[in-house]
């Protein structure tokens, strides 16, 4: 349930500024900063280009000492965008649990130390988890479910089990939380983007496999409405319908090949090893059973309606890809 946010914020600190959302919610922010005087950039490592207006940190949620930090800005409102989403070559499931979880719980802990307000948080819709009961449509209400071998499924479930917990023992740090499907843009490249990458797409037998997507800008637009207008809540960020695998080999001009389930984990299973391919036998649920988010509480209660559907994000996507070099 949404609830009215008593007076406006004055000072935004961004984890996780440097990484592709946090990028966009920065040049976002400057635009429209309405009454906030003091923006804070925070991220490991920071972008070249910079605006003027804007405070830039080096700080790892790992070893920062965020309260400091805070209360030097003033911060009253954190949008906590820090994690892992595609890891690289020399991460680690150490080091991926390190950064998404116990990095947020320090982030808890400086806000409560610092007396921060609010709290925005990006979940994921990976937190449902990729089950085969899943519902066709997930509700904010089903139970999150992350997968334990997927490391960013289990860890965003976590993070939202900790932060339940921190609603009853610290209600005073409001909490908006936020839950995205497949996030698209003119500019996205990822393991999911990877994918349509391929001469071909491989499907699982008897499985759909529909991705609901959300646009970049939407869900930019919808972490600045929760900083200038709406309070507390946990809502799915997804644009309207979904589209299957075989749906986005037809928009791709590409063959749509399904294979059975047993094959392709056995396929994987060989050629990891052999660095001859990025996903291990684990993808084969990951592409099965997708979790489908609803986003009827988002636009009823939050009050924001996606701009674009999944299948026009999907096609934005593939049109800017063509005009690439």
């Amino acid at each position: 349930m949404v609830t009215a946010d008593e007076r406006p914020y004055q000072s935004v600190l961004i984890t996780g500024a440097g990484g592709y959302i946090g990028r966009q919610l920065v040049d976002d922010l400057v635009q429209h900063r309405r009454g906030v005087n003091t923006i804070v950039a925070s991220d490991i490592r920071l972008p070249a280009e910079r605006h003027a207006t804007v405070e830039y940190v080096a700080a790892d949620v790992r070893s920062t000492d965020f309260a400091a930090l805070f209360q030097r800005y003033g911060t009253d409102l954190v949008v906590h965008l820090a994690a892992i989403v595609t890891p690289g070559p020399q991460s680690s499931r150490e080091l991926e649990y390190a950064v998404d979880v116990t990095g947020t719980e320090r982030v808890l802990q400086a806000c409560a130390a610092a007396g921060v307000r609010k709290l925005i948080y990006t979940s994921s819709g990976a937190a449902y988890g990729y089950h085969a009961d899943n519902p066709a449509w997930l509700d904010e209400n089903d139970a999150l479910r992350g997968n334990p071998e997927f490391a960013y499924s289990d860890h965003k479930r976590l993070v939202e089990e900790m932060l339940a917990r921190w609603r009853v023992e610290h209600p005073e740090l409001l909490q908006l939380i936020f839950r995205p499907g497949t996030i698209l843009g003119a500019h996205t490249n990822n393991q999911i983007t990877n994918l349509f990458e391929q001469r071909y797409l491989l499907g699982i037998k008897g499985a759909d496999s529909p991705f609901v997507i959300i646009w970049d800008q939407d869900l930019v637009a919808a972490i600045l409405q929760g900083i200038h207008a709406a309070g507390t809540g946990i809502f799915n960020v997804a644009g309207d319908g979904a589209l299957s695998m075989r749906e986005m080999a037809a928009m791709l001009g590409k063959p749509y090949i399904a294979l059975p389930a047993g094959l392709v984990a056995a396929l994987l299973r060989v050629l990891k090893p052999l660095g001859l391919t990025q996903y291990g036998p684990e993808q084969v649920d990951f592409l099965r059973y997708r979790p489908v988010l609803s986003n009827r509480r988002l636009k009823e209660e939050f009050g924001y309606q996606p701009r674009k559907t999944s299948r026009e994000v999907f096609k934005l996507f593939l049109e800017s890809r063509r005009a690439r070099p």
